[in-house]
Order: C-alpha cells, then sequence, then structure tokens
C-alpha cells in the first residue's frame, strides 16, 4: 500500500510541478554557455530511464504500464530565460512497452510529454541479458537506449545511451542497479540569431532501484544521477 501510494505521488507531482511552466521558444536568447546549461538538464532530464531489471522478459514477456519521472533542474534561470516559466523539476509522464525476445533480447519503447510545456519525448532500448541469472546468479545486462525531443521547434536534442546493469530476484522482490554514459545532441534551429551553436555533451549515469512483481500489478521505483542532475521515477503496470 505504501508503494501503491508513493507512486500515486509520484504521478500527481508530475502533472502538478510544471503547471506554472510554458513553452521553451527563447532559445536564440541564450549565451552558448546557457544553452549549454540548458543542454545538460534536459539531456539528463530526458534521457532513457531503465525502470526494469537486467534480467530478460523471456520469449514474448512483456512489461507494459505508465511511468513518471522528475528531475530537478540545475539552472532553473536558464530554463526561465528560455521560456519555460519558473520550474525548479522537469516532470514527464509516460507510457511504456517492453518486449521479450529470443537470446535473452528485449526491446522496449517509451513516449511522454512534460505537462505545461512544450516538451514531447520517445524513446527506446536494446537490452542483451548476456547473464541470464538464476537461483544463485544475479543477471547481467548490456543496454542502448535512444530518446528524441520533438514539439520544440527551436531545438532539435537526442540522447543516446549505453549502460550496464545487474539485478537479482527475491520471490517477488528484485534490486538493480547500473552504471553508463549518455550522448547528448543538442542543435538550435530556426532562430534569427548566429548563437547558439550546437553542443555535444557526455554525461556519466548511475541508477539504482527495486522492482515489485504481484502476479497481477508490477510496480518499479528508481533513482538515477545522469551528470548533476538527480532524477526519480515509478512505474505501474504487468510484467509477465
Amino acid at each position: 500500500m505504501l508503494l501503491r501510494h508513493a507512486l500515486v505521488g509520484a504521478v500527481i507531482l508530475s502533472a502538478s510541478l510544471p503547471a506554472a511552466a510554458s513553452d521553451i521558444n527563447n532559445i536564440g536568447g541564450l549565451t552558448q554557455d546557457e544553452f549549454r546549461k540548458l543542454s545538460q538538464d534536459l539531456g539528463a532530464a530526458l534521457s532513457y530511464k531503465p525502470l526494469t531489471p537486467a534480467e530478460p522478459l523471456g520469449l514474448f514477456g512483456f512489461d507494459v504500464g505508465i511511468a513518471a519521472t522528475t528531475t530537478k533542474i540545475e539552472n532553473a534561470d536558464v530554463f526561465q530565460k528560455a521560456g519555460a516559466g519558473d520550474i525548479a523539476n522537469v516532470a514527464v509522464p509516460s507510457v511504456r512497452f517492453n518486449l521479450g525476445l529470443p537470446l535473452s533480447l528485449d526491446v522496449g519503447v517509451m513516449a511522454g510529454a512534460a505537462p505545461g510545456t512544450n516538451i514531447r519525448l520517445y524513446g527506446a532500448e536494446l537490452r542483451w541479458a548476456f547473464v541470464k541469472g538464476g537461483t544463485a546468479m544475479p543477471a547481467i545486462a548490456l543496454r542502448g537506449s535512444y530518446t528524441q525531443l520533438s514539439g520544440v521547434d527551436q531545438l532539435d536534442l537526442n540522447t543516446r545511451g549505453v549502460d550496464l546493469s545487474i539485478s537479482k530476484g527475491f520471490a517477488f522482490f528484485t534490486p538493480y542497479a547500473g552504471i553508463g554514459k549518455v550522448w547528448v545532441t543538442s542543435t538550435p534551429k530556426d532562430i534569427p540569431t548566429a548563437v547558439p551553436t550546437e553542443e555535444s555533451l557526455s554525461l556519466n549515469k548511475g541508477f539504482v532501484g527495486f522492482n515489485l512483481n504481484f502476479v497481477l500489478v508490477n510496480i518499479a521505483l528508481e533513482g538515477d544521477k545522469t551528470g548533476d542532475a538527480t532524477s526519480y521515477g515509478a512505474k505501474l503496470g504487468f510484467r509477465f
């Protein structure tokens, strides 16, 4: 019950935090340093969040759910100057689906949006559990991921990530953790000034979480640090 309340709270938080925000529509008003800071924060907030353990789903197994992530902004003044209003966090509710494939491969897709802004997001992952795990052995997986920002006319931003994760199930409880790297490409577009110009960033990533599966309900809770930004996420759905 406590976990269910935590998830509901995260979803409500994701919907309410950006209420004072507005569209990002003043990229041309930023200096190069400010644009880099904006790109770092957006890259951390919009990069792929696993919200799933390392163990494979198995052939045609699936994990489907609704999720919410919220990321503390390190440069709120830059967001305000870019037109996003007075916000301290970027919250992204999303829908997510993962499918098990042969050879211990899983593929996943997600789509979300930040309420009160013009931020839209979609992404995908491919994960290979090269150690499937078992009674005594944890699962170990390598993941490649991609996300793409849409909806912001003045900005083309995408992230590419790779991470190594480990998990070990204990009955219905499966803790997991991972480390990796995120590469952010952020390019201004359709602005009347020559500055700012494209930024390419490399951010370190670490995450920990746990998955709870109660047959009819699956819950995942996760903490993530990408670059200097900290994110928290929750997912509610079904996993078979």
